[in-house]
């Protein structure tokens, strides 16, 4: 287990420009297993889940190129033209597929081509329930047919001490076809994973209450190219017409809007003057909106944002006067993937806000270690705190800690880099998961993050 250790109180300065976007890297690097022929992506960031699924498509038989390219990110070429679906339930496929959570996309390729899946029971963050029902009721009414799947792992062989993998092992008996379903959630990957099912079911497939975050909107715009014939891309009523095969494209990812925020918090935290570059305003939705609400200068130059250095920013309220509520909600809401970016930016700010995460309920339990670096919050349930700003009157103090998953890892990193002295946060492989480089870089714009390896 790697660490952090921070040297706080620093002011940063200079450009910095965001990652590949990690969720939609995970849903288009799947659907390359839906043609044989070669699929370009470029911008892919070097995070240890994007990196995990690459193995799983090279463990199936992928054929994977890295190619020269100018951007910041990575280049790839994958081509799925001689799958082995014997590794399929292999104790080798289910540990890998097991330690991230964006595994569960391959069941809607791999059923769509091959009418054969496994899903062992998805990693990934410890921040609450996060059912897959979505996923398995959708497959189901495509034609797919769930069943149980153990496997019992040998004592000699088990890795990272697992005695079992347990999940779903998914057949089509009569083929893929079209249907008509009404999403009991607007789920992101379950969206994503019925769309690349459906894009050679026969017949017609009419998703409702689909998820329409711009990744969505990426992937849907990438298979069409490919040659699906989707309509409906951008609203949540997605209209889908099976076709008895796909081509190769070129795609290119989005920068991560979950950085982006990520950014502005901190530029604000640490009293910081940051240029984003090359955000894609256009598919940021609410994000500077909210940020803005919380009191922080935000200039929009072209495609960039500029954060100017603030002493103090205030933190709005309703138009009759009562507590701002920042709330998560599906798009085009405000994105739970940032929640805990708000709730540590307000920390800092002069006023009062109440942060309310609608959907994990163990997502705000990392404030205990915000309270002991001396910030002001009342955690009011699992999903509702209430941040009473000290508007820099009173400065965090470093302190050790364990980062319990990506977000609420990054949103401790800021915390630590407005404090006082030295802290230090161990676990630091969930931050890895979700952000490239990351002490390298703010290290680049002035902070001092020391990464010590174990």
């Amino acid at each position: 287990m790697s660490t952090f250790e921070i040297e706080g109180g620093r002011r940063l300065s200079g450009t910095i420009k965001p990652q590949g976007a990690k969720n939609e890297a995970l849903q288009v690097i799947c659907a390359v297993l839906l043609t044989t022929e070669p699929v370009r992506i470029d911008n892919i960031p070097n995070i240890r889940d994007v990196n995990h699924l690459i193995k799983l498509l090279k463990l199936l038989g992928v054929k994977i190129s890295e190619q020269e390219w100018n951007g910041v990110g990575r280049s790839f070429v994958f081509q799925a033209d001689e799958i082995n679906l014997e590794v399929l339930g292999s104790q080798e496929f289910c540990a890998l597929a097991s330690s991230l959570r964006g595994s569960i996309m391959l069941a809607g390729p791999l059923l769509a081509r091959f009418g054969r899946a496994v899903i062992p029971q998805p990693g990934g963050d410890k921040i609450g329930r996060r059912r897959i029902d979505t996923h398995l009721t959708g497959l189901e009414k495509l034609g797919a047919k769930v069943e149980d799947f153990i496997l019992r792992v040998p004592s000699i062989e088990r890795v990272n001490g697992a005695t079992s993998y347990g999940g779903y092992s998914l057949t089509v008996p009569d083929g893929m076809n079209g249907c008509y379903m009404l999403l009991d959630e607007a789920s992101v990957t379950g969206t994503a994973n019925i769309v690349m099912a459906s894009v050679m079911a026969k017949g017609r497939t009419t998703i409702m209450n689909a998820a329409c975050e711009p990744y969505i909107y990426q992937l849907c715009e990438m298979l069409n190219r490919m040659g699906a014939k989707i309509s409906g891309v951008r609203s949540n009523l997605l209209t889908i017409d099976g076709v008895e095969q796909l081509r190769g494209t070129d795609h290119c990812l989005l920068p991560d809007m979950i950085e982006v925020g990520s950014f502005i918090g901190m530029a604000a935290m640490t009293q910081s003057d940051i240029t984003i570059e090359g955000v894609a305003m256009q598919h940021l939705g609410l994000i500077p909106q909210i940020f803005r609400r919380l009191g922080i200068e935000i200039w929009q130059k072209g495609d960039d944002l500029y954060i100017p250095s603030q002493e103090v920013y205030e933190i709005d309220r309703f138009m009759d006067g009562s507590i701002l509520t920042i709330s998560d909600a599906p798009w085009p809401g405000f994105t739970p993937d940032l929640i805990s970016i708000a709730l540590v930016t307000a920390i800092q700010a002069r006023g009062s806000v109440l942060i309310h995460q609608k959907m994990f309920e163990s997502r705000l339990f990392f404030v205990d270690k915000l309270i002991e670096m001396g910030a002001q919050i009342i955690l009011c349930d699992p999903h509702r705190a209430t941040v009473i700003g000290l508007a820099r009157e009173h400065p965090l103090r470093g302190v050790h800690m364990t980062s319990p998953d990506i977000r609420a890892g990054v949103a401790l990193l800021i915390a630590s880099m407005a404090a006082q002295g030295i802290s230090r946060i161990d676990n630091i492989e969930q931050i890895d998961r979700g952000y490239q480089d990351i002490d390298l870089r703010l290290n680049a714009l002035g902070a001092r993050i020391t990464r010590i390896n174990s």
